[in-house]
């Protein structure tokens, strides 16, 4: 994600039809296409890379909603 924003990966994207570098769709761009008008609406979002896991609390409950939501959609 921080990839995306940080080497502007979406203007490559929208360039090439949602084709990726690899040729092929691009994944989950249902998701992105929201996420990045968002981001471009919001001229102060600044993106932080965090290691997964490592007990940062922001990460450690973002990790939780998600896995919280896996459960409640395999419902």
């Amino acid at each position: 994600m921080i990839n995306c924003f940080r080497d502007k990966w979406y203007e490559r994207w929208r360039k090439n039809g949602w084709i990726n570098s690899q040729k092929k769709p691009v994944d989950n761009r249902d998701l992105w296409e929201p996420l990045i008008a968002l981001a471009l609406e919001q001229h102060d979002v600044t993106w932080h890379k965090v290691a997964g896991h490592s007990g940062d609390p922001l990460n450690e409950r973002a990790d939780a909603l998600a896995r919280s939501a896996i459960v409640r959609v395999a419902r």
